[in-house]
């Protein structure tokens, strides 16, 4: 299992923790042992999506069923590693796709067969639309996270439409209203989500 990177946790509408989920997890533990009733929702920051964190037992054990955290970043100064004979591991997935005889015919015709064709497609459009995919997961994360903590909030559904629309005077303009921590932890994932112009 792969733990996310950041993660912010809220009980209520009260932001409590942020970080790593091995750092929260000493905050959280501690929280639901004086508060048990404690109501805590906990948000992967990149994606908004919540995260499960089982808190029962005592902090040694909650700590045990984590996953391990991911080895650090290589030093900037420190050697390269050894290089090995043979081909480089790419981390190449073989999947299975599907098209018409005519883009078959065409991929054989391409220097270094289909798969380096493909390869070299799917970067293209990753370099060419990569603005426009970070606006949309940026809005689609602040939309999971107030969908969570604000979906019955006064300005919900306006707030919505006009995320997705790209408004962002209007969106400010409906979550005023909303408990700050929420708030403000929606407007910072938004805000790789509008263009460069803004309407209102």
């Amino acid at each position: 299992m792969h733990a996310p990177t950041q993660l912010t946790a809220f009980a209520g509408p009260h932001k409590v923790a942020s970080g790593t989920l091995h750092a929260i997890a000493h905050t959280l533990k501690e929280l639901v042992t004086r508060d048990p009733a404690a109501q805590i929702l906990i948000f992967d920051d990149t994606s908004g999506s919540q995260v499960d964190l089982n808190l029962h037992g005592s902090l040694t054990e909650v700590l045990q069923r984590l996953p391990r955290e991911p080895a650090p970043a290589p030093r900037e100064d420190a050697p390269p590693p050894a290089r090995t004979a043979g081909r480089p591991k790419l981390g190449v997935v073989a999947r299975e796709i599907t098209l018409l005889p005519r883009h078959w015919e065409w991929l054989a015709t391409q220097p270094g067969g289909a798969s380096v064709a493909l390869r070299k497609l799917v970067e293209h459009a990753q370099r060419g639309n990569r603005a426009h995919d970070e606006q949309r997961q940026a809005r689609e994360a602040a939309y999971k996270v107030m969908s969570a903590l604000a979906g019955d909030a006064p300005g919900f559904e306006e707030a919505s439409r006009a995320l997705f629309a790209g408004k962002q005077p209007a969106f400010l303009g409906c979550i005023q209203e909303w408990p700050s921590d929420v708030r403000e932890h929606v407007l910072q994932l938004a805000q790789g989500g509008w263009s460069g112009s803004q309407e209102r």
